[in-house]
C-alpha cells in the first residue's frame, strides 16, 4: 500500500504565494506520474498539475505561467508553487501518484487534502 502525506496550504492574500509538498511512501517499485488535482464548491474536479517520469509536466490553462510542479525523485515528493494567487484558486488541493508496486501491480494513491484559501 501507498501512503501520501500533504503539507502547505492555507491562507493567503491575492496576489500571494504558498507551495504545497507531498511525499509519497510504501511498497513501490516506480513512480509515474505525480501531480495535483483541486476541488472547488460547486465546480468539477480540475488537475491543477502533473509532472511524469522524464520530468514533462502538464498545467491546467487556469494557473500556467502561475503555479510551478517539481518532483524530487530520491525522496518520493511532488512540489507545487503557487504564485500571484488569485481568490479563484480558493480549493481543496489532492495529490495523486500513479506508479507500480513491487509486485508491479499498478496503483493510483490519493492525498487526504489540503486547504488552500486566498482571500483578503
Amino acid at each position: 500500500q501507498v501512503q501520501l502525506e500533504e503539507s502547505g496550504g492555507g491562507l493567503v492574500q491575492p496576489g500571494g504565494s504558498l507551495s504545497l509538498s507531498c511525499t509519497a511512501s510504501g511498497s513501490m517499485f516506480s513512480i509515474n506520474a505525480m501531480g495535483w488535482y483541486r476541488l472547488a464548491p460547486g465546480k468539477e474536479r480540475e488537475l491543477v498539475a502533473r509532472i511524469v517520469t522524464y520530468g514533462n509536466t502538464t498545467y491546467a490553462d487556469s494557473v500556467k505561467g502561475r503555479f510551478t510542479i517539481a518532483r524530487a525523485n530520491a525522496l518520493n515528493t511532488v512540489y507545487l508553487q503557487m504564485n500571484s494567487l488569485k481568490p479563484e484558486d480558493t480549493a481543496v488541493y489532492y495529490c495523486f501518484v500513479a506508479g507500480a508496486y513491487t509486485n508491479f501491480r499498478s496503483f493510483d494513491a490519493w492525498g487526504q487534502g489540503t486547504r488552500v484559501t486566498v482571500s483578503s
